[in-house]
């Protein structure tokens, strides 16, 4: 299963430092468990996107995923890749980027031949070969189509699909510059949400996450002293405060949490 993460400290940029393949494994387990695709996205101060990303395979050189990535950014957005359609290839790996926005999904859409139709011309929003790439072209498109309101975008281009298409799961983080959104659905799989005081459950204590999987790792000092709101698809601390996303819920993190 594809891990997500997402993180807002809007208004405020915060400093992190970000490992997307944390876990030793022997290679014999490599085989089994490596993610076909890391990647990392985030904006610069000048609201322009960056995407740090690259397709690992099993036995392939793991230095990119295991690298620490230190960026500074308002909203963050994380993605490890287990691959469902398309080829280990960069332009398959999240996140994705579409009008200054950034995405990543965790899940399956079928019938693709059928989405391809109803996207249209809108297909040349599509780079590479996945059903999440179109899934974001559609709700690029449907963002347009209500004068920018991504909240709109994504709830018709989610109840297209459900409507229309076999789906498995449609889990996504969206974010821009200074917002965030989530959707999980339906219940297939997990997506939490942590709503972070400064300092954490104890008030004093610096983010530092770690998926059970091995995974993801994520590092904040600044979160010591900064609020935010975190996503992900697993509980990644101890903290009491985690909220499992009820299927069909779309979170909206706006401009100052």
């Amino acid at each position: 299963m594809c891990r997500l993460f997402g993180l807002s400290s809007a208004p405020n940029r915060t400093h992190a430092t970000f490992w997307l393949l944390d876990a030793p494994d022997s290679l014999s387990r490599q085989s089994r468990s490596d993610p076909d695709g890391t990647g990392l996205g985030y904006f610069t101060a000048d609201g322009t996107p960056r995407v740090d990303k690259a397709p690992i395979a099993a036995y392939e050189d793991r230095a990119f995923a295991e690298d620490a990535r230190q960026v500074r950014s308002a909203t963050f957005l994380a993605h490890v890749r287990f691959a469902s359609t398309g080829g280990l290839d960069a332009r398959n790996t999240h996140p994705f980027q579409q009008d200054g926005r950034l995405f990543a999904h965790n899940g399956v859409i079928e019938g693709l031949d059928r989405l391809d139709d109803h996207l249209g011309d809108d297909r040349s929003l599509v780079g590479g070969d996945t059903d999440s790439e179109r899934f974001f072209a559609l709700i690029t498109r449907e963002t347009r189509g209500h004068g920018g309101d991504v909240t709109a975008g994504i709830q018709s281009a989610a109840h297209w699909i459900a409507r229309n298409l076999p789906v498995f799961a449609l889990n996504l983080i969206l974010i821009t510059p200074d917002q965030l959104w989530a959707l999980r659905y339906p219940e297939t799989h997990d997506l939490y949400v942590l709503e972070r005081q400064a300092g954490g459950e104890h008030g004093n204590r610096h983010l530092d996450h770690s998926g059970s999987h091995g995974r993801m790792r994520v590092h904040s000092d600044h979160l010591a002293e900064q609020p935010a709101v975190v996503v992900a698809s697993e509980r990644m601390d101890d903290n009491p405060h985690w909220r499992l996303m009820e299927p069909g819920e779309l979170l909206h993190v706006g401009p100052g949490l």
